[in-house]
């Protein structure tokens, strides 16, 4: 088994070194060989994680995006502590990260053609969803109804995030009655699951998009494998919850290489509008 990867200051999830052995085939690849190819592996194809700002760089026309709510972020209202305080590790993904939360939103442009968008941070708590997540995913869908925009949601997330509990959770309904207004409303949602997409957001903004893309590889589901086996003792089949698998059993419409995401995003949006 390849060894574990570690977090750089670049939040993105790939061991250290000028050299790296890929996590998925071991071969050795060259730094910025890895960064020039988007971040996927030029052996095997597998898809690293990447956190938000450069997954935006790597998708809108430069300097096009303009962020909206940068500056919300969580309370604690269940004064929740495990091993530390959920204050404490607020503030400290803060500082690792970067970010004030798990998620960016704002207006650009893909290939000229204008979006609002929002992108999931797997290295902030990794992607999971508070009352801010919900509240930026929900202000996004207002946005795009107002201006009359698709709404692009790139998805990266383990869930609901259990240090705010029920306040979490209802995350779930909010998000999803905002992505119901803007159907009713006409508007075009596109979804773009990246790995990990799981639990709660799986379960709610992130399945319900007119058209689903997904990255090679990605997890989507809702419980994990792990959970799923312990739970109910099934075996289950190989590449379970992959999205190729998911492809094959009609959850997403496409699987789309990272280096293509920009030119199927914007054939995406020229067809929603003939």
């Amino acid at each position: 088994m390849a060894e574990t990867p570690t977090q750089t200051r670049k939040n993105v999830d790939i061991p250290e070194g000028l050299w790296i052995a890929c996590t998925k085939c071991s071969q050795m690849l060259y730094r910025r060989n890895l960064e020039e190819e988007l971040h996927v592996c030029y052996e095997c194809g597998h898809h690293y994680r990447i956190d938000a700002r450069t997954r935006i760089k790597q998708l809108v026309d430069p300097g096009t995006f303009e962020e909206f709510l940068p500056s919300l972020e969580s309370s604690d209202p269940l004064e929740f502590t495990d091993r530390i305080s959920y204050k404490e590790r607020l503030a400290g993904v803060k500082k690792e990260s970067g970010e004030s939360e798990a998620i960016l939103v704002g207006k650009a442009f893909i290939k000229g053609r204008g979006v609002i968008l929002g992108v999931m941070n797997p290295f902030f708590i990794m992607g999971s969803m508070g009352s801010v997540v919900g509240e930026k995913v929900s202000a996004a869908a207002e946005r795009a109804v107002k201006d009359d925009l698709p709404l692009i949601m790139v998805t990266c997330s383990g869930g609901a995030r259990m240090m705010e509990g029920m306040v979490s959770l209802v995350q779930m309904a909010k998000t999803s009655a905002a992505i119901a207004r803007l159907d009713e409303a006409g508007g075009l949602y596109i979804v773009v699951m990246t790995d990990p997409t799981t639990a709660g957001v799986a379960a709610s903004f992130a399945f319900l998009g007119d058209f689903t893309l997904a990255e090679p590889g990605a997890l989507i589901g809702f419980a994990g494998p792990r959970v799923i086996a312990n739970t109910i003792k099934a075996v289950l089949p190989e590449g379970f919850q992959r999205a190729e698998f998911m492809l094959e059993h009609g959850y997403v419409d496409r699987i789309v290489h990272r280096k293509d995401l920009r030119s199927e995003i914007a054939r995406l949006i020229d067809y929603a509008n003939k």
